[in-house]
């Protein structure tokens, strides 16, 4: 199995930022407590979820010598009905954050530790990667560029139909021009099926990761975890009743360790990949999927 896969040799620690940095939304940072310059990862979470139900693939990501900032984009208890149908407040709040960075992330790490925004990322799971899809088509509103982008098994919507406002998808291939950046999108096998007869599909046909990698442009990665579900990569407690409540709404696999596992390693060998030009866990994972903690197909790509 490739050392991606398992935790890095950083300790890291989790912190929130001060209120003295003004920070649009509340935000948890895990950060290496080792000195260093580190690159930066701002994470989106799903929709009904909290930013704390990523902890442990956020806590991976860092150990490999990353800085993962994960806002809260809205509230489960004020916000969640304004935001079922539109996903205008939580665009809002994500570039809030994102222009944030560069004045208020440097006073809420650890002394010794250093975030270099030169090298930062976006991602997202879910609504969250959505979101992440988003800003990359609209860069030019943020006061940060970012170098990749990664989808966590994004969602668009209910269906084709049904889209989230203001609609994202276009259904014509290679459409999504976000300026060369190269893009991951991580997809579930079982994310199209209904758990039961009470429950929709959480990651529907049309409207899920098929059809972001279908409509971006190279370099671009897609990778599915064919026996796990939309929720699978959560941490195990999940801290609120209303994303319990959606957890249990979607199918999901036999156990969670191993979506774990594979998204916060696939994440960190994409981020070595292009940030730090270090391809050679990328590689051997395209070249051989099997050294990945869960089933994946297909695994496809264009570099061109």
């Amino acid at each position: 199995m490739s050392k991606v896969f398992e935790v890095g040799k950083l300790s890291v620690k989790v912190v929130e930022a001060p209120e003295s940095s003004s920070p649009p939304k509340p935000l948890l940072i895990s950060t290496p407590t080792e000195a260093g310059e580190y690159p930066v990862v701002v994470f989106f979470h799903g929709f009904c979820l909290t930013n704390s139900c990523y902890s442990a693939i956020l806590q991976h990501v860092a150990s490999h010598g990353y800085i993962a900032v994960a806002p809260q984009l809205y509230s489960l208890t004020d916000d969640l009905i304004s935001n079922l149908f539109s996903a205008n407040e939580e665009i809002e709040s994500a570039f809030a954050v994102l222009n944030w960075l560069s004045q208020g992330l440097q006073s809420s790490l650890p002394n010794n530790v250093q975030a270099n925004l030169l090298k930062l990322a976006i991602a997202g799971h879910s609504r969250g990667g959505r979101a992440a899809f988003y800003i990359a088509l609209h860069n030019g509103q943020t006061s940060v560029k970012f170098s990749l982008l990664m989808g966590i098994d994004p969602v668009a919507g209910g269906s084709k139909e049904n889209q989230l406002k203001p609609p994202i998808l276009t259904y014509k291939p290679s459409s999504f021009d976000i300026g060369g950046i190269p893009v991951l999108v991580v997809g579930s096998g079982l994310g199209e099926q209904q758990k039961n007869f009470l429950f929709p599909a959480c990651a529907p046909k049309d409207v899920n990761h098929k059809e972001f990698y279908n409509e971006s442009q190279a370099p671009r990665f897609h990778m599915v975890a064919t026996e796990y579900g939309h929720m699978d990569m959560l941490d195990d407690k999940i801290p609120t009743l209303v994303a319990k409540l959606a957890s249990c709404a979607c199918k999901n696999g036999k156990e969670k360790e191993p979506m774990r596992k594979f998204v916060g390693g696939i994440m960190v060998a994409f981020l070595e990949a292009y940030l730090k030009d270090e391809r050679g866990d990328l590689k051997a994972i395209i070249a051989d999927p099997s050294i990945a903690p869960v089933e994946l197909n297909p695994v496809e790509y264009d570099e061109k």
